[in-house]
Formats: structure tokens, sequence, C-alpha cells
């Protein structure tokens, strides 16, 4: 009897471990998406929506690619455009889907010695604040972000790295921000980290709006033909629920500093 009911149990044990076991699914991501909060809001409803639990590696975008390229993700969700597209063409993913966007802008001192809000556009406002010898902060890390960054660099006619007050802090959106706010120094960021930033000391946006300042983000499901052990069922309910009108509410309703900072644009 007491063998029959020690069986029972360690089936029972089992059949409970099997009705709990969750799903998990690793996405490697820009900075932007974990430090801004949007993560921590849109992924419990990916959880609840379909059982799959989202493991979140952040780092720049183009250590996000790289971990995709080495199969170490199984879903990207990142903003370089460029790279994007040639990371798909190379057979490291599936296929990449519009998600979202939002904008870049010029954050600099509330007194704006370089006078980058006379300065009309971005390659302007990065003429004049080499002109003035001023401090910039750059990410230098292959993100998204620092990639934008240094293409507006090169219309400027301007090779950042013989500026005398041009700094690379290698680290993510947040601790760029702290460094510019301890330095009181100008950088470039997305709209949504420093949307979330609270250390902002004397900064303030000195430039938005310009059009060449635009940040699409893209889902992309690593290829299984390339890496057979990625997961391509949960990684595609992924892109497809972030694509969804669920996916694309949960987005719309996000808000930092109590501002919309993501603006869904998944094709119809």
């Amino acid at each position: 009897m007491a063998h029959r009911f020690r069986s029972l149990v360690t089936l029972l044990s089992l059949l409970a471990g099997v009705a709990f076991a969750q799903e998990t699914l690793t996405v490697a991501s820009t900075t932007s998406t974990e430090q801004s909060g949007l993560f921590g809001w849109i992924l419990p409803k990916f959880e609840q929506a379909t059982g799959i639990k989202a493991h979140v590696v952040a780092v720049g975008t183009g250590q996000a690619l790289e971990i995709g390229r080495r199969g170490d993700a199984d879903v990207l969700l990142v903003h370089d455009r460029v790279a994007e597209d040639k990371f798909v063409a190379e057979g490291y993913g599936s296929y990449r889907l519009d998600v979202m966007y939002n904008d870049f802008v010029v954050i600099g001192p509330k007194a704006d010695p370089a006078k980058v809000r006379a300065a009309g556009n971005t390659v302007e406002a990065l003429k004049s604040i080499a002109a003035n010898q001023q401090t910039f902060i750059s990410r230098g890390d292959k993100s998204g972000t620092n990639a934008a960054e240094l293409r507006l660099w090169k219309q400027a006619g301007i090779d950042p790295k013989t500026l005398a007050g041009y700094k690379e802090a290698g680290s993510g959106m947040g601790p760029t921000l702290n460094m510019a706010a301890s330095l009181n120094a100008y950088t470039l960021s997305d709209r949504a980290t420093w949307g979330a930033f609270k250390n902002r000391g004397e900064l303030d946006i000195v430039l938005a709006g310009d059009p060449i300042l635009f940040n699409p983000y893209g889902v992309i499901p690593v290829n299984p033909q390339r890496h057979p052990h990625v997961k391509k069922a949960a990684a595609e309910r992924f892109a497809q629920w972030l694509t969804s009108p669920a996916g694309q509410e949960a987005i719309a309703a996000f808000r930092a500093d109590n501002q919309p900072v993501f603006f869904p644009n998944a094709k119809k």
C-alpha cells in the first residue's frame, strides 16, 4: 500500500510539473525598450495572451543582431533599419515586420551654449556643437542610436573623434544620459528613454521634430534554417502578437513621463 501511495505521489508530481511547465522565449532587444519601461508594460500582456514567458537580453541593437547571428536568441526587437535588412538578407532572420516608431531628440543644457535650438535641423546642430567646442556624449556601443548618431555626423561632414569634446560612454542610453547630466553636455537620445529618465539635472530637449530623426523598430524571428535549435513557433507568436491589434494597442497605451513615446505602425 505504501509503495502504491508513493508511486501515486510521484505520478501526481510529474503531472503537476507538466501542467506548470511554461515555454520561455529569448528576446534580444535594444536598451531603449527595456530602460523606457515598455517591456515591463507589454510582456505581462503577451504572457497572459499566449502562455509564453519572454526573457529579454537588453543590449545595443548592434549587439542584439550579433546575438541573433550566433543563434543565442529566438527573436529580435531592434531599431537600425539598414542593419536589420542586412541581417535578413544574409539569412539570419526569417523576415522583418514593422512594429512601432518614435524619434530621436537632441538633449543638451537648458542654456544651450551651442545654440542648437536656433540651428533649424540636426546636421546644422552638430556643426554648431563642434564649432562651439561643446561636450557631446556618444553611446559608443554600436547600438541603433549610436549608428544613427554616426550617420548624422557623417552628413555634417565631421569626424566626431577628432573633436576634443566628444566622449564615448560605451554603454546604454540610461548611463549615457547620466554622463551627459553630470557633464552638462549634449547627446542624442531616443525619446522614450529620455521620457523615463529622472536624473535630468540641467538638461532638456533642445532639438526635436527633424524628419531625419525618425526611429522605426522592427521584429525579426531568428531563422531556424540557420539555427535549428531556436524556438520558431514561439518567436513567430511574439512577432504576430506585437503586430496584432492587441499588441499594437498595448504599445499605444504605454506612457513615459505621462506621454506616449512609442507609436504602433504594423502594416494592416
